[in-house]
């Protein structure tokens, strides 16, 4: 028997960004700090805001971008939910655009994808930190999207 597993949508966070900082450049490698500024979560299972403070570290390699943002998320019932999202940004990716119903959700060329992990004590999102998701992340509006499924 096969089994393959299976996504299903559970928010999207619209994270908005300041200008990069460049922080330094080592043995090929341009590294990048991103401020977050703020930003919404709206979905099926979760929604609140984007709490400002956090930001993107990006490190460039080649044509490869390796990302990890760190930031907190507040639910709409007050619960802070702390985000680790790691990922990769590259492009030339084969393939066509994604669609997730009439929603474009990747680019075509392009591969934006994120692996986000979660913490909290609030019991109403322990689901958070009990489930792996991947990110479909795009560019849109001066904001970073990532349109975040549960692996079932």
């Amino acid at each position: 028997m096969t089994f393959s597993p299976s996504l299903t949508h559970a928010f999207e966070i619209r994270a908005a960004v300041a200008p990069s900082l460049h922080v330094g450049h080592g043995a090929g490698e341009r590294t990048e700090f991103t401020p977050i500024t703020g930003g919404t979560v709206s979905g099926p299972r979760l929604n609140g805001t984007v709490l400002p403070g956090g930001g993107d570290w990006s490190s460039t390699r080649g044509a490869v971008c390796a990302l990890e943002a760190r930031y907190l998320l507040r639910a709409d019932d007050g619960a802070v939910i702390d985000i680790v999202n790691r990922g990769y940004y590259h492009e030339g990716a084969p393939g066509s655009d994604q669609y997730d119903g009439s929603l474009r959700v990747a680019e075509a060329g392009r591969y934006f994808r994120t692996a986000p992990v979660f913490r909290t004590d609030a019991a109403a999102h322990l689901w958070l930190a009990r489930t792996v998701f991947v990110g479909l992340a795009r560019e849109e509006d001066g904001h970073i999207v990532i349109r975040c499924y549960t692996v079932d």
